[in-house]
């Protein structure tokens, strides 16, 4: 079962008010802000790793107060611990017995800042909930709100004192964006804001979190015919096969990308997945997760540019996929 082309055409015009939205703060990047939507929409988790000063952290929060819902934000440093994250059974003396305190990840939308800066074992705290939509403490599991999304930031250029994500839990990030320096026409506009600051600035809430969860539905069930999944499934096994790769794109990798795709497909107006929407999330969706070998690191060779030469080698299907 397929969503309509009217429920497709009011998607469209939802996503369309969300992305507005967020470009009152964060100017000049309307296909970065559409990637976090896709992400929240599709029940994945976005990735912000840029420069300081580029907005990552004010962008998470324009997200999150675009949504009216819980918005939690945990700094991470190096003795955060894993409680301070899903949070602790605590004894009550009064009843006799403990009882779970939920820490901040019980929350619609969670800001993991600078993600990198806790240890390995704190980071893992988020491995479950990220997957499963809940934390298990003490035997016994705790759904966190829906809809649920992680925002994780990190700097790519301060490393002293930081931890690389493994690539478990990069795998779990559906998208893996960079914001960039804003073009002159969007630094005056900037400029031209300077005496408010942009932690200053609050968005209206544009849905409400039921209408965020009927979005999430009518995004599950936007049509993929199955030629678009072989293609999906030839650029994966090409990552595996690429000589560059030491370790290519997972099985989980593949269904982000046709969920996001889904997602792109219903934001633009359409009840079904073409091609293009595959090509254009390729990289954000899947670059990430290479690991790629280390002779041709030193030759320069990026993740990015292993999956723009597969785009180009990988035929996509050329048939009329509406339905």
């Amino acid at each position: 079962m397929s969503i309509t082309p009217e429920q497709a055409t009011m998607f469209q015009d939802a996503f369309g008010r969300l992305v507005a939205n967020v470009e009152n703060v964060l100017v000049g990047k309307t296909f970065v802000i559409r990637l976090g939507f896709v992400a929240l929409l599709s029940e994945g988790h976005l990735l912000l790793e840029d420069y300081p000063g580029t907005g990552k952290t004010s962008f998470a929060r324009a997200i999150a107060q675009s949504v009216q819902g819980s918005v939690s934000r945990i700094q991470f440093t190096p003795d955060l611990l894993p409680g301070d994250i899903t949070g602790v059974s605590v004894f009550d003396q009064r009843r006799g017995e403990f009882s779970f305190h939920g820490g901040p990840v019980f929350s619609n939308i969670v800001l993991a800042d600078e993600i990198n800066r806790a240890s390995p074992k704190t980071q893992a705290a988020l491995l479950e909930v990220m997957e499963e939509h809940r934390v298990t403490v003490d035997g016994v599991p705790h759904p966190v709100p829906s809809p649920f999304m992680v925002v994780a930031t990190q700097n790519p250029i301060e490393q002293a004192g930081t931890y690389r994500l493994p690539e478990a839990q990069l795998d779990r990030f559906m998208l893996k964006a960079s914001i960039g320096y804003p073009d002159r026409a969007a630094t005056l506009r900037i400029l031209d804001g300077a005496g408010v600051s942009a932690h200053d600035t609050v968005l209206s809430p544009v849905l409400t979190e039921e209408a965020v969860r009927e979005l999430i539905g009518y995004a599950r069930e936007v049509h993929v015919d199955p030629s678009v999944n072989d293609y999906v499934s030839r650029l994966v096994e090409a990552t595996r096969a690429a000589r560059e790769v030491r370790l290519g794109v997972s099985v989980r990798g593949a269904l982000s990308l046709v969920r996001a795709a889904k997602t792109l497909a219903a934001a633009s107006g359409r009840h079904y997945v073409i091609p293009d929407d595959v090509k254009s999330l390729a990289e954000p969706v899947l670059a990430h997760r290479l690991v790629l070998d280390p002779e041709s690191e030193f030759d320069g060779v990026t993740a990015t540019s292993v999956i723009s030469q597969l785009l180009l080698e990988i035929a996509p299907p050329s048939d009329r996929l509406a339905v």
